[in-house]
């Protein structure tokens, strides 16, 4: 290929590398915690008051609950696993109709339990929305709202993300062979983070591949479905996700004791797919003639339309099946396209393994916009005359794109270790738990970016780095002075899936600490004319040195 394509190429995968890049650090590290966000909020989430009702009882407690609160018919839950972020067998929202969608506070939550006498006892809950908030930092790329138009610019930087794809393959098809085998280790830092920056992306192409494109799906997809249902459903796609229309002169309510208890209404899903595995039933209008339950699953050897997994809706008065078009493994093709980017963006197939294999790539994904802002920054050093023991001032630009990547990148870490901790050092003790949990990502998120600016890229970065590993390293130290300590409120649950949140967190805490010595002795050692190093004479580096 002509160098002067590869130029041009070269220019396109820099600035749009630039532009995008810090965002999609924010993206990629808190996506890759969100591949376990039900891990997160098991954590998170204090232990239940009392022991869930039993599910051979569980048609008793719907019964006597719809008889107090009539309302809960239109939509509640029946959990049938018990885990820590599950207060209740049975569970329902209000949300206010004057809120805004994606407003999270105006939700109230509630469970319902049965009482020594059998009667249903009702109690408003609050949940943890941590796991909610990290979640949203992944899918508006550290945007403080989950709105519309924050997806929108979220679109487009994956747009810009993807063209940085392309042309980063193209620069690098001249010498891919000879570049991907190559990692040279030496003293000769700039060309050792090259090598691994094009080792890192050429490995995780694929991958990235897949979440440049399907974070556009998701980021226009109301426009997707309005088409796919035109095109593809006649209008009708609504219709999957609701029970039969009432016949003329049908009784206008249904009586919930008529209906089939939950076993049975699970029984009746499994034998479409012995490999599906239900977790909870959604009921929606069952007093009405348009009364469904969504029976809610995964199968480890299918593709799941959410995260959460798939569903089948049956009639919870007949057990008669009216779609298993959103089913792990019975979905028809159109529906299948559309959920296979769902499910390839949210590792929403394959089980345990496929989720490990995406929270690693999502970190090395985070590392890989990292070091490119760094190879940047490198490229354009002044270096010191050979003639001169002065050091040149280095470019404004770089000196701002260096203090700019530490803080936002380190910030974002440090802020999410923050509010982690805070799940369980502020639960019960603030009126809005969901708002401390912005109020001090940010405010860890913006001071760090203020360090970095007052300090420098170069001093901020060590600093920041054994920031992040402090606050990392609090997460399992907190879980651990709950079980010292069980006098200060909190908890630590002795589950796989918590005892996880801690273990993964402490090997990250030992991350940031061996990455905030190897910065220190790069700032204090390294060449001192550039960008990472600490200002001091040519001199003085040769006798630290």
């Amino acid at each position: 290929m002509r160098s002067d394509f590869i130029r041009i190429y070269k220019s396109v995968h820099t600035w749009t590398g630039i532009l995008t890049g810090m965002a999609l650090f924010i993206a990629f590290y808190a996506g890759a915690l969100t591949v376990f966000k039900d891990p997160i909020a098991r954590w998170a989430s204090p232990p239940a008051a009392e022991a869930a009702v039993p599910l051979a009882d569980a048609q008793t407690l719907i019964l006597q609950t719809l008889r107090a609160n009539p309302q809960a018919a239109r939509d509640f839950t029946l959990h049938l696993r018990d885990a820590e972020n599950v207060p209740a067998r049975m569970g329902w929202q209000v949300r206010d109709p004057d809120a805004d969608d994606h407003d999270e506070s105006s939700i109230r939550h509630y469970a319902a339990t049965l009482d020594a006498d059998g009667a249903a006892r009702v109690k408003e809950t609050r949940p943890s929305q941590l796991a909610y908030f990290i979640d949203v930092l992944h899918r508006v790329v550290g945007l403080p709202v989950d709105s519309d138009p924050n997806r929108w610019v979220m679109g487009i930087v994956c747009a810009l993300y993807a063209l940085a794809l392309v042309s980063g393959v193209i620069v690098l098809l001249p010498s891919l062979v000879k570049d991907f085998f190559a990692l040279r280790v030496g003293r000769n830092l700039k060309r050792m983070w090259l090598d691994a920056h094009n080792v890192v992306g050429i490995v995780s192409l694929p991958f990235h591949i897949v979440m440049a494109l399907t974070a556009v799906v998701f980021a226009f997809h109301d426009g997707f479905y309005v088409l796919q249902d035109r095109m593809l459903h006649d209008g009708k796609l609504s219709a999957a996700f609701q029970g039969p229309r009432a016949a003329p002169g049908a009784a206008p309510t249904r009586d919930p004791a008529a209906m089939l208890t939950p076993p049975e209404l699970v029984a009746s899903v499994r034998a479409l797919s012995p490999g599906f595995e239900p977790s909870m039933l959604q009921y929606q209008n069952i007093t009405g003639p348009r009364a469904a339950v969504r029976v809610w699953g995964k199968d480890a050897a299918a593709v799941s339309p959410r995260a959460r997994g798939g569903f089948a809706v049956v009639d919870p008065y007949s057990g008669k099946l009216l779609t298993r078009d959103f089913m792990p493994g019975q979905q028809s093709t159109p529906n299948l396209v559309v959920s296979s980017f769902f499910a390839l963006h949210m590792a929403a197939f394959g089980g345990t393994p496929v989720q490990w294999m995406y929270f690693l790539l999502g970190l090395a994904g985070a590392w890989l916009f990292y070091s490119g802002n760094l190879l940047w920054i490198e490229t354009r050093r002044r270096k010191t005359p050979r003639d001169s023991d002065a050091l040149p001032v280095q470019r404004l630009d770089t000196r701002l794109m260096a203090s700019a990547t530490v803080g936002v990148c380190l910030g974002c870490a440090c802020g999410i270790s923050l509010t982690i901790v805070a799940g369980k050092w502020l639960y019960g003790h603030v009126a809005d738990l969901h708002l401390w949990h912005q109020r001090l990502y940010y405010a860890a998120f913006f001071a760090a970016i203020a360090w970095a600016f007052l300090q420098g890229g170069a001093r901020a970065s060590v600093h920041l780095l054994w920031a992040a590993a402090a606050l990392t390293l609090a997460i399992p130290l907190t879980t651990l002075l709950a079980w010292i300590a069980p006098g200060l409120a909190m908890w630590a649950h002795a589950s796989p899936a918590a005892l996880g949140v801690d273990v993964t967190a402490a090997l990250g805490a030992c991350a940031f600490a061996w990455m905030a010595r190897a910065t220190a002795r790069r700032v204090w050692r390294g060449a001192p004319d550039s960008a990472w190093a600490a200002r001091r004479t040519a001199a003085g580096a040769s006798a630290v040195g």
